[in-house]
């Protein structure tokens, strides 16, 4: 009699699923996969490509406010004058007597002036 006493009161108990609680509110809205992967794109954009993009329009602004006479630093670690500005180029002048042409992007930072 005790045995099934027991019995019934655990069938009484278990939820008609197979025993599974199901998930409400804000649980089933973050289990669902649609969501999730929402939420990794957003991290994603704010995390990795708003910064990159921010760097590179930075970037462009500040190579194209290049004039005859600042001093750069290119991606090779050069240093240099600007002594003269071109569309897509700049001539650099590395040393005495020496001048080099490089892309305007190839410039990684603008020095202050001295």
């Amino acid at each position: 009699m005790n045995n099934a006493m027991n019995i019934l009161t655990l069938a009484q108990a278990a939820p008609a699923d197979g025993g599974a609680a199901q998930p409400t509110g804000i649980e089933a809205l973050l289990g669902s996969p649609a969501i999730l992967f929402v939420l990794l794109a957003v991290v994603v954009y704010f995390l990795l490509l708003r910064p990159q993009q921010k760097q590179r329009k930075e970037h462009l602004r500040m190579v194209s406010e290049l004039k005859t006479g600042d001093r750069v630093v290119l991606s090779g670690g050069i240093h240099g004058v600007v002594a003269n500005v071109k569309d897509k180029t700049l001539l650099v002048k590395i040393a005495e007597n020496t001048k080099i042409e490089v892309e305007r992007a190839s410039v990684s930072a603008v020095l202050p002036a001295e």
